[in-house]
């Protein structure tokens, strides 16, 4: 079975769309612009699939390398058989490869390659083959005593024999097989103190064990972390006697034979010193891999929603930064983003001055016509909440205030691409300012911070830290072509996220853009250093030009469906103008009007386009440069501000998921901490994943089932409960 066949039946699509996907991918185009503008050839494969697709290409493509490296190493030592050839080509996963590969495998010296130098090969296949039932095994070693060559007595020579029959057993492919698969399904994961006496995080892992096949994924990272802190101590425990009783059963096959008893030891030292070590560090690495691809899953997810969060268009912002010694810091911005003024309140202790931070609020909320402030939910958020709610529901009940996760805003503030940006502002105004963009346009400010510091996930600190960039990488990066980039206002970092633009090309053109004025076409990308043709191909679609001699260049439209669009345009009496000032909303009844009875496949066929690239042109001409961040959960604004000793187990909440992770989900509900739904109370029906039922950014409504008021803890649920009952 050929890759694309196998990716074929795997993903159950047709042969046609991966051969399609395959070559469009090997002729290196990105993802996002063969999910976008490929879509007859992948017949609509979503940027999700097609990485799933890419990822399983490159895996299969290694598998296919490595067999022929390993075809190749054993043919080299004489030892290639049909049969083994054939088993490696068979193989359909890497570790069938090297469970095939490991008796070939060349070794540093072992007890067996001693035993082998040594002349006890022979020894070892009369042991094995137990055909005598007469004698003592002491006898028939005698033949085999070699003081020259290190073998002194009778039992030494049989120890030499039954190290090379432990080695061979330990490296046979299919026993292999069969103890990882026993392992798998009867093994246990245990963990226990380091120190009984020591209160740590892990102390409900002091007395753990559970099944290796059933441990949840948070669970391994939790254990993970505890060990390597130095909390922890923990081990594999397999079903030893059941695996003893299989490999006996397997190995001899005469028990009446003088040999029986020393294959006996033979199966326990193979598996007790051999392989039993082998399996148990491979068992701690599969789950540990099990574990983090879950997580970055889970990571890639949250990121996702929280990048794709609607920007809050018109918010002219107060945004404040909290702190207790050095005060809040405060960045004034309009509704683009841009920096007006900034200043520093006391309305925390040890200062607590609370008419100076009234009086500078109210200065700049009249002067700057403020409609929304933004709160970051770091150090002293509290304390500053509660003066400036109390303050504008006395003095501005219009203005609306909101919190926003800091998560990353000090890496931010304090990194070279900050300072590059705002090389006359100190670190702490960077901060405050990026707060406010944040709640203005999520996705242009968070893409400026490193996707595993903005907070949503689990132990992203724990995992591999290149399988954790690689996979939010391409989250950020479908994101942003998602949404589509504004050529003219975009950062550094926002357009090198764009399909075919690095970190250099992106210099170059807002240094374009900077030195020659504001792109007016598209096409002008061209004259961008180091953009070249490919490059354009990839990227133009997903550059944006508002107010710019072509109106389609403000839509996502690619350029190279202009002369359909504009065709399309002419057939149907559609203006640029028109286009230009909201979109032809009338489109489907013109078609209708001029092309009745099957008009688009008339229509893609009269214009020369495939009738799915067709359908994206009508739906960007009805309603161009429609943002898809238009239909995720709207922001919550507050009104009012509780703590922890204003709840009350049984009171309903209203409440926005802020990180979803394996075990449940953490919700906002208006005080410091967020609350936790466990995963048993999300939903009235049985969910695998928290996921099913909840995602990060969505408004749930939460009953109250426990306050741990000295660990600052809160038990939620929303069982009997749902949006749809919360009150305005």
């Amino acid at each position: 079975m050929s890759i694309t066949e196998q990716l074929a039946r795997e993903l159950k699509l047709s042969l046609s769309r991966i051969e399609g996907a395959v070559a469009l991918i090997d002729d290196g185009n990105t993802i996002p612009f063969i999910a976008r503008y490929r879509k007859e050839a992948t017949g609509e494969m979503s940027d999700e699939t097609l990485r799933q697709l890419d990822d399983r290409l490159r895996y299969l493509r290694k598998l296919e390398e490595r067999k022929e490296e390993v075809l190749r190493l054993i043919e080299e030592q004489g030892k290639l058989t049909a049969e083994l050839e054939q088993q490696l080509r068979e193989a359909v996963v890497l570790q069938r490869v090297e469970d095939l590969y490991k008796p070939f495998k060349q070794k540093k010296a072992t007890r067996a390659s001693k035993a082998r130098e040594r002349g006890l090969e022979p020894l070892a296949r009369l042991i094995w083959a137990q055909e005598r039932e007469t004698g003592t095994p002491e006898g028939a070693a005698r033949d085999y005593v070699n003081p020259e060559q290190g073998v002194a007595d009778e039992r030494e020579a049989l120890r030499g024999a039954m190290d090379i029959l432990a080695e061979e057993l330990s490296d046979d492919p299919e026993l292999t097989a069969v103890l990882r698969k026993r392992t798998l399904e009867s093994g246990f994961i245990a963990s226990e103190a380091a120190d009984e006496g020591e209160n740590t995080p892990y102390d409900m892992y002091y007395h753990h064990q559970e099944p290796i096949g059933k441990i949840p994924n948070h669970r391994v990272l939790a254990i993970n972390r505890g060990e390597r802190e130095g909390k922890l101590k923990v081990r594999v425990m397999p079903p030893t006697e059941a695996i003893l009783a299989f490999l006996e059963e397997r190995v001899i096959h005469n028990p009446a034979s003088i040999f029986a008893p020393l294959l006996r030891e033979t199966v326990k030292d193979a598996y007790k010193r051999l392989a039993a070590p082998a399996l148990e560090r491979e068992m701690r690495g599969l789950l540990t891999q099990r574990a983090e691809l879950e997580a970055v899953k889970v990571f890639a997810k949250n990121t996702e929603k929280l990048l794709m969060a609607p920007p809050v268009k018109g918010a002219r912002v107060i945004s404040i930064d909290p702190g207790y010694r050095t005060g809040c810091k405060v960045a004034v911005l309009d509704d683009m983003g841009k920096l007006l003024a900034y200043t520093t309140i006391y309305p925390t202790e040890p200062r607590r001055d609370i008419p100076g931070t009234e009086a500078a609020l109210a200065k700049l909320i009249e002067k700057y016509r403020i409609n929304t402030v933004v709160i970051g939910n770091g150090t002293g958020s509290r304390e500053t909440e509660e003066v400036v709610a109390a303050f504008l529901r006395r003095r501005y009940p219009e203005v609306r205030y909101t919190i926003v996760s800091e998560a990353g805003a000090s890496i931010y503030s304090a990194s070279k691409l900050a300072t590059e940006e705002h090389p006359d502002l100190d670190v702490t105004t960077r901060g405050a300012m990026s707060l406010g963009r944040r709640l203005q346009d999520p996705l242009a400010e968070l893409v400026k911070i490193s996707p595993k510091h903005i907070g949503v996930g689990q132990y992203q600190h724990d995992i591999d830290q290149a399988l954790l960039e690689s996979a939010l990488a391409d989250v950020v990066e479908d994101c942003v072509n998602r949404v589509g980039v504004d050529l003219n206002t975009a950062s550094p970092s926002l357009l090198s996220y764009v399909a075919g633009i690095n970190s250099s090309i992106a210099r170059n053109i807002v240094r374009y853009r900077e030195e020659k004025g504001a792109f007016s076409d598209r096409r002008e990308l061209k004259k961008v250093d180091r953009l070249g043709e490919k490059a354009f191909l990839q990227c133009a679609g997903f550059l944006r030009i508002s107010g710019g001699k072509n109106p389609l260049d403000a839509t996502s439209i690619h350029p190279e469906s202009y002369e359909a669009a504009e065709a399309m345009l002419t057939l149907l009496s559609i203006s640029k103008e028109e286009l230009a000032g909201g979109g032809a909303g009338d489109i489907q009844e013109r078609i209708r009007a001029q092309y009745p009875g099957g008009g688009l496949s008339r229509l893609a066929e009269e214009l020369g386009v495939g009738l799915i690239t067709l359908k994206d042109i009508l739906e960007e001409l009805r309603k161009p440069a429609r943002d898809p961040r238009e239909n995720a959960p709207p922001v919550v604004f507050r009104s009012d501000v509780k703590s922890l000793e204003d709840l009350k187990v049984g009171m309903e909440l209203q409440g926005t998921v802020r990180n979803v992770v394996d075990f449940g989900a953490f919700v906002d509900i208006g005080v410091k901490n967020d609350g936790l739904v466990h995963i048993s109370q999300i939903s009235e029906r049985y969910i695998r994943h928290p996921m099913e039922a909840v995602s990060v950014g969505d408004t749930v409504r939460v009953r109250i089932l426990g306050i741990d008021s000295e660990r600052g803890r809160i038990s939620l649920t929303m069982k009997g409960l749902s949006a749809a009952q919360i009150d305005s």
